[in-house]
């Protein structure tokens, strides 16, 4: 399995990306990566890493895109650059999927040029992992940023394409799906989320997924709900306070056991119980947003990701591609579509 890497892309340049990547290839032997970039400087980084040899290939691209560059400008000038060259790879076959740690509007920009949408997806989504209490440990939220508009027939889309992401990368077999409102009562809410709390429930048999159906903030991390549904800028709100607040509260815990020598000792008897908290909330093991509804996987790291959230992305693009994701979600989308097709069919002929 062949993954594509910009190593160009991240706040902490690409040391600390090829030093994820050997990670990486430390942990599955069955990867082999195309990492892309100057070539002289991944060269040198690459051979100071005895794990990557012979399972890394370079592909020379000077240009990078930065933080603060306008997708706009990328469409327009960013041929050359190392985030182009990572999506070009997975367009050509030549790799399964692709990962960077770059600029999010541009890479989702870049991606819908290069590799388009499935047909029947009308906007892209991003999704991402939230820490959870069901057994698998994170529920699935999209979209989380890549378009700030949602309608109800894209937000249906988003429901079919969450369950199939819940389905092939947690193995659930029907997947849980919730959509993201104000309350659960059915008479509140936007127009466009009351008519696509309507519209879900047709196709969710034919989809394998349940509806649960409206949910609430509250929900976001509960056993209640599988998959979470919403429009672009509510789930990047979301995401955004769900990252500060748990910043905010690990911050008062380092306070609150250092003020005193009493603290400090409690600290040390917690210890154990700190690092199990620590390891099932850490963002880094939840690190990487896919890009759904392309006609390929790509999947976005955190711009300030260090080697560890690297080498998480990259574990998720290996499980998608290896179990055959990007097909079965065309074939999913494909077929719902035609569903929703007839549905609507069907009543617009018992209206007339």
């Amino acid at each position: 399995m062949v993954i594509s890497v910009d190593a160009m892309g991240g706040d902490r340049g690409p040391a600390t990306v090829i030093a994820g990547v050997a990670e990486s290839a430390q942990k599955n032997p069955h990867i082999r990566f195309v990492v892309h970039g100057p070539k002289a400087e991944l060269e040198r980084l690459i051979s100071r890493r005895s794990g990557l040899a012979g399972r890394c290939d370079i592909r020379d691209a000077s240009g990078v895109v930065t933080m603060d560059d306008k997708p706009s400008q990328v469409l327009r000038k960013g041929e050359g650059t190392s985030m182009w060259s990572a999506i070009e790879s997975v367009r050509q076959g030549e790799a399964t999927a692709a990962v960077s740690c770059g600029n999010t509007g541009a890479l989702m920009a870049l991606s819908m040029m290069r590799l388009r949408k499935l047909p029947g997806v009308n906007r892209p989504a991003i999704a991402c992992l939230w820490p959870s209490r069901n057994p698998q440990g994170f529920n699935v939220m999209l979209d989380v940023g890549a378009d700030i508009r949602a309608d109800a027939q894209d937000l249906l889309t988003y429901a079919l394409m969450g369950a199939s992401y819940a389905r092939n990368g947690f193995g659930l077999e029907s997947p849980r799906v919730g959509l993201l409102n104000v309350g659960t009562e059915e008479h509140k809410g936007r127009p466009e989320l009351k008519q696509a709390h309507e519209l879900i429930p047709t196709i969710a048999q034919a989809a394998n997924f349940r509806y649960v159906g409206f949910v609430e903030g509250g929900d976001l991390p509960s056993d209640r709900v599988d998959v979470i549904v919403t429009d672009g800028f509510t789930g990047n709100v979301a995401l955004k306070t769900g990252e500060g607040t748990a910043k905010l509260v690990g911050d008062f815990l380092k306070e609150a056991f250092g003020k005193s020598v009493l603290s400090k000792f409690a600290a040390l008897l917690a210890m154990g119980s700190l690092r199990r908290l620590q390891k099932r909330i850490d963002p880094r093991r939840v690190n990487g947003g896919v890009f759904l509804g392309l006609n390929g996987t790509v999947v976005k790291s955190h711009g300030s990701s260090d080697a560890t959230g690297v080498s998480a992305a990259i574990k998720l693009a290996f499980r998608l591609a290896q179990s055959g994701f990007q097909e079965r979600l065309a074939a999913r989308v494909a077929q719902s579509v035609a569903a929703a097709s007839q549905i609507n069919g069907s009543k617009e002929s018992e209206a007339s």
